[in-house]
Order: C-alpha cells, then sequence, then structure tokens
C-alpha cells in the first residue's frame, strides 16, 4: 500500500490477484465534517507565518488550504498524494483561490519524495500511518519523512484513538495508540514531544529530532 493513496492495492484470493479499493485518510477525514476541526489541529501543531509544511497524502486538500492561510505568503505548503485525481482537484482548488504557496504534486512517501533534505518545518500526516505499519512499509515511509525534516522541524502525526470502538475510522485493530507511535517514531530518532485529543475520534501525537548525543 501507498500513503494516503485513496487508489487501488492487490489482494490474493484464491490464488487470483484482484484489487481492492483503499480508503485514503484524507477520506477519513473528509467523512467527519464538524467532528474534526482542521484549523484546531494545525493551531495545535503551532503552524506559524513563513513555515514550510509538508502535507502527506494530502488528498483534495482540507488541511493544505488552511494550512496555506497560516503560513501566509512567505510561507510555503507542499501537498502530495499518490492519487493523480486527487492532486488535480487540489490543483484546481489552488488556481481558483490564488493559492501561490501550495505545490501539489503527485508522489509515494514509501519511495522518494521530490523535495530537498533538511526544509520541511512541520511533517503533517493524517490517518494513514496505520496503514503503512499493517503493510509493513512504515520504515521506508517514516525515513524518507525524517530526512526532509529540518534539525528543529516537528512530525505531527494525526490517528484515530484507539479505546472508541464506533465508525468512523478503520478498525481497532489496525489502529495505533500513542504508545505504539511513541515507540514506533523512537527508531527514527525522534522523541514525543506532545499528545492532545481532538475531537472525539482522534489524537494528535507531536515529535521533534532527538539531539545527537556527545
Amino acid at each position: 500500500m501507498i500513503l494516503g493513496s485513496g487508489g487501488p492495492s492487490s489482494i490474493r484470493q484464491n490464488g487470483v490477484v484482484e484489487e481492492k479499493a483503499m480508503v485514503s485518510g484524507h477520506d477519513w477525514v473528509g467523512n467527519l465534517g464538524p467532528a474534526l476541526d482542521p484549523e484546531r489541529v494545525l493551531q495545535e501543531i503551532g503552524l506559524k507565518p513563513g513555515q514550510t509544511m509538508l502535507d502527506v497524502g494530502c488528498g483534495e486538500g482540507r488541511f493544505s488550504v488552511i494550512a496555506a492561510a497560516i503560513v501566509g505568503a512567505e510561507g510555503k505548503v507542499l501537498a502530495f498524494d499518490i492519487s493523480e485525481e486527487r492532486i488535480e482537484a487540489l490543483r484546481r482548488t489552488i488556481e481558483e483561490q490564488s493559492l501561490d504557496q501550495i505545490e501539489a504534486f503527485v508522489a509515494d512517501v514509501t519511495e522518494t519524495i521530490p523535495v530537498p533534505e533538511g526544509t520541511v518545518d512541520v511533517c503533517f500526516v493524517a490517518n494513514v500511518l496505520h496503514e503503512l505499519v499493517e503493510d509493513g512499509t512504515a520504515r521506508g515511509g517514516l525515513s524518507e519523512v525524517r530526512r526532509v525534516m529540518r534539525p528543529d522541524g516537528i512530525l505531527a502525526i494525526l490517528e484515530f484513538k484507539k479505546d472508541v470502538d464506533r465508525p468512523p475510522g478503520p478498525p481497532l485493530s489496525v489502529r495505533l495508540s500513542p504508545e505504539d507511535l511513541e515507540g514506533l517514531l523512537s527508531q527514527h530518532g525522534l522523541d514525543l514531544v506532545s499528545t492532545t485529543g481532538v475531537g472525539s475520534y482522534h489524537y494528535l501525537s507531536l515529535f521533534a529530532p532527538r539531539e545527537a548525543e556527545g
């Protein structure tokens, strides 16, 4: 699976490879309506004017558009998704609203993100990390995210609460707890800064690069 794709994923049943439609993280967000406020999430992250934010698996840009207003004309929002259809939808929004600070492009976080090393202030990953963990591709994806972060950058992970046994969201068996995230991110040199509930179904965990010892 590829992060935030919403596209097909191959599965094998009775020896036959079939295609299964995957739900992207931003599809989950879009289905929540007022239950999750993107502006509140970005405020909790501490996104500031002039910063560069990477929106991983951006979908049609629900967070990217609001982030653009926060970072302003001097900032930048790098928004990517594996789905060409979603990126085209975001590009139409960019044109209609003259959001020149958003750069939208097709990419796969488990491969290589076309972003220079150490240039991103905030890396934002919404409702998709559990998919990478489930498919065994989290190591490559997180390594690539870690590569583009500034030494003083923040990785913001938005995930569904594991103790809320109700829709919307993925099955409880694949959800990640804050403790799961902390253990996983520690392996990539990232330490927990804070965890905050952001709505009935979600929590937000912020991580910062670990300072080099010695």
